[in-house]
């Protein structure tokens, strides 16, 4: 898959979110490719697979403050800490940004399941698939806070290749 289509999809999915259903103001900076790190993530994380004729994974990563205002747009009532509410939200809202990128793939790669988000939160804590060399990575930012998009695809004879398709968390 071309990567700008896919960027070009992530941006759409993510600023219709932030506007229709957070009203909240997001603007998209220049895209990475990033190998995965031994580097160690604070904030909250939401991991949500995918799986057809292509297989792989998105994830939404932002800082406490920031997953608090998305969920207070969300529920329209005011967190100010990291609850099982925010919780909740931030995983929804990964949820409404890959199933949105995963309809529109769907047109060219056929059907496609979305997975169950599922939302870590924490300290230096370190989240990698065993089968990803590599994720595409759009961040965007939200006033002062960043969030950001990761997202790996494959073709799912990859995975009947023999190559893993686990993912594993590590907290310090």
């Amino acid at each position: 898959m071309d990567d700008s289509v896919l960027v070009r999809l992530i941006r759409e999915a993510t600023e219709s979110v932030f506007s229709v259903m957070l009203d909240l103001p997001i603007e998209a900076g220049p895209v990475e490719r990033v190998v995965p790190t031994s580097d160690g993530y604070d904030g909250v994380i939401a991991l949500v697979p995918l799986g057809g004729t292509i297989i792989g994974s998105g994830r939404l990563i932002c800082g406490a403050r920031l997953a608090c205002r998305i969920s207070s747009a969300m529920l329209m009532a005011e967190h100010t800490a990291v609850t099982e509410e925010v919780l909740d939200a931030v995983g929804e809202l990964g949820n409404m940004i890959i199933g949105n990128v995963k309809t529109e793939l769907e047109s060219t790669e056929g059907p496609l399941a979305l997975g169950l988000p599922t939302v870590i939160f924490g300290r230096n804590y370190h989240a990698r698939s065993s089968a990803v060399r590599e994720w595409l990575v759009v961040p965007f930012q939200c006033e002062e806070d960043r969030l950001e998009i990761h997202m790996f695809l494959a073709p799912a004879a990859d995975r009947q290749a023999g190559k893993p398709a686990h993912a594993v968390v590590h907290f310090d």
